[in-house]
């Protein structure tokens, strides 16, 4: 249950902080069901769409039931093994978040998936907690937001593209070079 505003006014710091905590829970749940609603849509679709292209769904298109399973495993094997890395990076070197600005952020972060999922948008659930970060740690004070991070990850997301670009050209030039 969220706290009414003047309880959350008078209560002390650390009562504050131990609310906040526990409202975390709930806010990171949503996050990761905001994650997975859109960022696994699209691997799935992706995959239906090769498995249509070559003939192994038939005349109708839909999303195989192992489809929508081996996403949501490889999304979960991610998470557990590389995700507190982002983690980390998200909540202590872009800004220092307390409890109350990472369940802002959270929710912030996951009423935009919820949001753009429901939209048919995909969206970068990356971008979107990045953002919401940023966000809530320029609210407190700009300066108490690191830009020099933030530089680097929005560097890393347009140099990500065409280096994907790039490498892919290169890998089927090879491949049609062997094949030829």
């Amino acid at each position: 249950m969220v706290p009414s505003v003047s309880r959350a006014a008078r209560s002390s710091p650390f009562s504050a902080d131990q609310a906040f905590r526990g409202l975390q829970f709930l806010s990171a749940a949503l996050y990761s069901l905001g994650h997975g609603g859109n960022d696994a849509q699209k691997t799935m679709g992706i995959i239906a769409v090769l498995l249509l292209s070559q003939g192994h769904l038939g005349s109708e298109f839909y999303v195989p039931f192992w489809v929508v399973l081996s996403c949501q495993a490889a999304m979960a094997l991610g998470t557990l093994m590389g995700g507190w890395r982002i983690v980390h990076t998200m909540g202590s070197k872009i800004t220092r978040l307390t409890p109350m600005q990472g369940f802002c952020a959270e929710t912030g972060g996951a009423i935009t998936l919820f949001l753009a999922t429901w939209l048919g948008t995909p969206v970068s659930t990356t971008h979107t907690i990045t953002g919401a970060i940023v966000g809530v740690g320029a609210a407190r004070r700009t300066s108490a937001v690191r830009w020099g991070v933030a530089k680097g990850i929005v560097v890393a997301w347009v140099v990500t593209i065409p280096a994907s670009a790039i490498i892919a050209a290169f890998f089927y030039w090879v491949t049609v070079s062997i094949m030829y």
